[in-house]
């Protein structure tokens, strides 16, 4: 009996990394100012939307990254709102 095919695909293993790269800063960011997990959400939302758009040809999305910015509380709900347009 052959074992099922991983579907651990590359992409989906560098967001299990930056997922455990935000654990990781978030623990030892509490001895420093700056939030490490929040920079690692706006990459992680950053590679997302870029590759994204890119697949569903979405450019208006793109106005995400300007937003970081103002921080993941601000660009990811105007992503998913990008996002959530019927695309033809």
């Amino acid at each position: 009996m052959s074992s099922p095919p991983s579907d651990l695909t590359v992409l989906r293993l560098v967001w299990l990394g930056l997922a455990l790269l935000g654990v990781a800063l978030t623990i030892w960011g509490d001895q420093v100012q700056v939030r490490p997990s929040e920079w690692v959400a706006l990459a992680c939302l950053g590679l997302w939307c870029l590759i994204e758009t890119s697949i569903r040809r979405n450019w208006a999305a793109l106005l995400t990254i300007p937003a970081m910015v103002l921080g993941i509380g601000c660009a990811l709900p105007l992503y998913l709102f990008f996002r959530s347009r019927r695309i033809a």
